[in-house]
């Protein structure tokens, strides 16, 4: 029996019957090369060049020049396909949108864009193609153009534009404009709804999200994951686990892009458990682990590095994340953000910055609202104001600064940076402010000395109707201890569960200790621990080592202090944080023995404390504490130079940095 011969590829038997017809004197007409062109691989483009070339010279060009663009367009040059269009005599629509195809291949936006302002005729393809490029430039300046310029034509009914109008709007974080798109359009699809579901997320409206994703008429994967990718990049690390919760039990199975999402939530909870229970789920998808995933894949696929180095980066396994990245054969702007935000949050802030503008350079890389929210953290860590500045005047020009996600972490960089009027600007900005954006700008003013304006910020919070949670009253209780503010402060905690529903964290009661040890009235913060003890108690909470130093300042209960101190080395030996403490209590009472004592059994436990150290910026430059410590030891342990003396000194060993 003779097997059936293999069949050839789609564009190469089309291509073969073109031959044939032109050896029997059957010439081809001439659109048929511009369907060839789309259809056919990049190899096989310059033998399609010089057949369209060959049916230029029967049928005036028309046709044919434009089956030449889009063959230079497939194979990525741009440049080829605009010198074909500019030797035109004339054009038709097919023609100028075959060009606009090219450029937007290219990723060239701003030249699309620049080509459709030219067009008399644009039909519902071009506007589409422009669409498309607005959202590349997340322009909502351009895009509202467009828009104006769709519905003069009268173009809005067919789908394909609708759905490209939506998702434009979605990629400029406009949702409002998104859902009116949205409801405006006559009929809609899947990509319709996961459109306007991306804008809502994007924006940070997840209660309009979840109120839209009930309504769907079919949850696509893309939709789930998503409604995932919000509530994890938002923090919402539990709601994120118990949407997949409800993913996994209604029968849908998760794809890379779910776990890569499950990665991202487990790495933000401080508890393992649950990040076992979603090995779990993994292992019972046939996987017992990312980098089993990878390895075990038949064709590994960019998405797939990206898995595998921002796994390793969130884990804190940054070297072997960098190794992955270098040995990745292709990288996107995902895996450029996975490795910025992994040095981020490992404290190489230098070493972000310099990713950063490395990826600047990269010719078909360009940055999202994801990169620039990961660089702006490193500049906050640093802290390092001029670098965040520029980081700042690139997400402008990008177009970037109007998002909400990268408008809160400007507001976060600058507050931390110590410019609370730079924050304050760009929080004055934000037009659709979320929960996120009032509690940094609350924080930002609380850290810097300024509890008037934090609690300002949450009295006109309040009257636009937006519920507090347990971050924001983090940030009152700090400002109000910082100002004295005892009694306000103690109505703010006592408020939290009794008024909002919000259940006081260790850090809540931390702040409340705070207040009533800088009063000087140790007995009732000390009733404040017995009145909460499942608080004090919790894996952590380090409320007991709080307590230990405030009666190590002036004028405070030796006593008190060294019974806490004693329990606190009693139930965690093997620290060094209740020794230290401890044998400060003791040196500062004047009991050098004891303190001695302490110090010994420390030593005795081979138990060390960790160096500190600190950041400063000089001439925009972040420097470590540890790297200058011997001049300043030299500097202090000058008792006898002046005070002045001492300052010209520091300020010769910073010249030097």
């Amino acid at each position: 029996m003779g097997g059936s011969p293999k069949s050839s590829p789609p564009a190469k038997s089309a291509i073969d019957g073109n031959l044939r017809g032109k050896s029997t004197d059957l010439h081809p007409a001439a659109h048929t090369w511009i369907v060839l062109a789309i259809s056919a691989p990049v190899s096989l483009t310059l033998a399609l060049t010089s057949m369209s070339a060959a049916a230029a010279a029967r049928d005036g060009g028309l046709a044919a020049a434009t089956s030449r663009i889009a063959s230079h367009g497939r194979a990525g040059d741009a440049a080829a396909a605009r010198a074909v269009f500019d030797a035109m005599p004339r054009r038709d629509a097919v023609a100028w949108n075959a060009m606009l195809t090219a450029y937007a291949r290219a990723a060239r936006p701003r030249a699309a864009l620049a080509l459709f302002a030219r067009m008399r005729a644009p039909d519902a393809f071009s506007l589409t193609a422009a669409l498309a490029a607005a959202a590349a430039l997340r322009s909502p300046a351009a895009g509202a153009q467009l828009h104006g310029r769709l519905l003069r034509l009268g173009l809005r009914a067919p789908l394909p534009v609708g759905n490209a109008l939506v998702s434009m709007y979605a990629k400029c974080a406009r949702a409002a404009d998104a859902a009116r798109a949205f409801r405006e359009m006559p009929e809609r699809n899947a990509l319709s709804w996961c459109s306007l579901l991306h804008a809502f997320v994007v924006s940070g409206h997840m209660e309009l999200a979840h109120e839209l994703f009930d309504e769907m008429p079919s949850k696509s994967n893309v939709a789930w994951n998503t409604l995932l990718m919000g509530h994890s990049r938002s923090g919402n690390a539990k709601q994120c686990l118990a949407l997949f919760n409800q993913m996994w039990m209604s029968g849908l199975t998760c794809d890379d892009a779910t776990l890569c999402i499950l990665v991202d939530a487990c790495a933000e909870l401080p508890d393992p458990s649950t990040g076992f229970a979603i090995h779990k789920v993994v292992v019972q998808s046939g996987w017992n682990g990312i980098p089993e995933i990878f390895e075990s894949m038949k064709t590994r696929t960019t998405a797939s590095w990206n898995s595998l180095i921002d796994a390793h980066a969130r884990f804190g396994y940054i070297e072997q994340a960098a190794l992955l990245f270098e040995s990745a054969p292709e990288t996107n702007i995902i895996s450029w953000t996975a490795m910025i935000g992994g040095f981020a949050r490992n404290s190489l802030t230098s070493e972000a910055l310099a990713h950063f503008v490395k990826m600047l350079t990269q010719e078909y890389i360009q940055p999202d609202d994801f990169t620039f929210g990961a660089v702006l953290h490193a500049c906050a860590s640093a802290p390092c104001l001029a670098s965040g500045r520029m980081v700042h005047s690139c997400a402008f020009q990008g177009g970037f600064a109007s998002y909400l996600y990268v408008a809160n972490n400007l507001v976060d960089m600058y507050a931390k940076c110590g410019d609370v009027e730079g924050a304050n600007n760009v929080f004055d900005a934000i037009h659709q402010k979320d929960l996120v954006s009032w509690n940094t700008m609350l924080f930002g003013f609380a850290i810097n000395g300024l509890p008037k304006e934090a609690l300002e910020v949450y009295e006109i919070m309040t009257y636009h109707n937006v519920s507090p949670d347990e971050v924001t009253f983090t940030g009152l209780l700090t400002a109000c201890s910082h100002s004295g503010l005892l009694e306000q402060g103690r109505a703010f905690f006592e408020s939290m569960m009794s008024v909002h529903g919000v259940q006081p964290k260790p850090e809540h009661l931390s702040c409340v200790l705070d207040m009533y040890a800088r009063s000087g009235n140790i007995a009732k913060a000390i009733e404040m621990m017995e009145q909460y003890p499942e608080i004090v108690k919790s894996p952590g909470s380090g409320l007991s080592e709080a307590l230990l130093s405030f009666c190590s300042s002036e004028n405070l209960d030796f006593w008190v202090g060294r019974k806490v101190g004693d329990d606190v080395v009693a139930r965690a030996p093997a620290r060094d944080t209740g020794y230290v403490m401890l044998s400060n209590l003791l040196c500062a009472s004047g009991r050098w023995d004891e303190a001695e004592r302490v110090r010994r059994a420390m030593a005795e436990q081979g138990i060390k404390k960790s160096p500190g150290c600190s950041w400063i910026e000089v001439k925009g430059k972040v420097k470590m504490g540890s790297q200058w410590k011997g001049s300043l030891s030299r500097f202090f342990s000058g008792v006898c130079i002046g005070f002045a003396s001492g300052l010209c000194f520091l300020k010769r060993v910073m010249r030097k940095l």
